[in-house]
């Protein structure tokens, strides 16, 4: 038996709640360009600005992020050129972001 509500494998089931950047903990969107290794990852940030991401040990092995991911990246406040990867988006979630104008990419 699946823990999953009215969803099946292959299906899409209707997202209900999707993660937005908090403004105030400075998150900003940003897209996956390049596996550097070693768990960092070059991103282009919402703001035109390509950092350096390093993969928050709490998500290092729970997801995989591979280039063309949308993600919510936190810049860091002493180096402007790095970056903290806290949140990645799934298909879905993208989709719907899209639907509701809140992506500018």
């Amino acid at each position: 038996m699946s823990n999953r509500r009215g969803s099946q494998k292959g299906g899409s089931g209707e997202i209900v709640r999707v993660r937005l950047p908090k403004r105030r903990n400075r998150e900003i969107f940003a897209r996956a360009d390049l596996m550097l290794g070693a768990n960092h990852i070059r991103v282009r940030c919402e703001d035109g600005v390509t950092r350096t991401g390093r993969i928050k040990g709490k998500i290092k092995k729970r997801l995989w992020i591979r280039e063309g991911d949308l993600l919510i990246v936190v810049p860091w406040s002493f180096q402007d050129e790095k970056c903290d990867i806290v949140y990645r988006y799934v298909r879905a979630q993208v989709d719907w972001l899209k639907r509701r104008n809140l992506l500018n990419q």
